[in-house]
């Protein structure tokens, strides 16, 4: 890891995530009714619990609108939600305005274009292996796990390594 990548994850005291594609595999399976399902990861589940639990916030940011995103953010202990968020900045940056935080003490995950104006305002940006080559070029850290398999664990991880709570938040598994 390089040097500038351990300062920028330091600061991070919030990170928002994009759902489709990052949280999931981007799949979207609708019914013939209308109904949306998404299939989440139980490790990224988990390392979103560890991360809350270590201080810092998590957050959702997304373009699109499910109540399945709303079931998953409620079972997370995910408050800050934001759905059919077509211009992410404007909610980002208001966001950050209410926290009261920096953007710099900021990561955004994402996985897509439409997430490029968050990615190059936060102090971290984040994204997956399937992501286009311009989003990798914009992005600090590319997880080597895929979407919906185990990237969102990953980067929960990196990011508790480097702030030093990873180990405090292991330790109960391994008494």
């Amino acid at each position: 890891m390089d040097a500038d990548l351990i300062a920028r994850t330091k600061k991070i005291k919030l990170i928002a995530f994009d759902v489709d594609g990052v949280m999931t595999d981007g799949s979207l399976f609708l019914a013939d009714d209308g109904q949306e399902y998404k299939r989440f990861n139980s490790l990224d589940g988990h390392g979103l619990k560890m991360l809350k639990s270590s201080g810092v916030e998590l957050a959702i940011i997304t373009g699109r609108q499910s109540r399945v995103v709303e079931h998953r953010a409620k079972n997370l202990g995910i408050e800050i939600v934001h759905q059919g968020a077509h211009d992410k900045l404007v909610v980002y940056e208001a966001l950050c305005r209410e926290l009261k935080l920096a953007y710099e003490a900021t990561a955004y995950m994402g996985d897509d274009v439409v997430d490029l104006p968050v990615m190059r305002r936060a102090g971290l940006a984040i994204t997956v292996p399937a992501a286009p080559d311009l989003v990798k070029a914009h992005s600090h850290y590319t997880t080597a796990r895929e979407a919906g398999y185990g990237a969102v664990r990953e980067a929960c991880e990196f990011l508790m390594r480097v702030q030093g709570t990873l180990a405090a938040a292991l330790a109960p598994y391994l008494k």
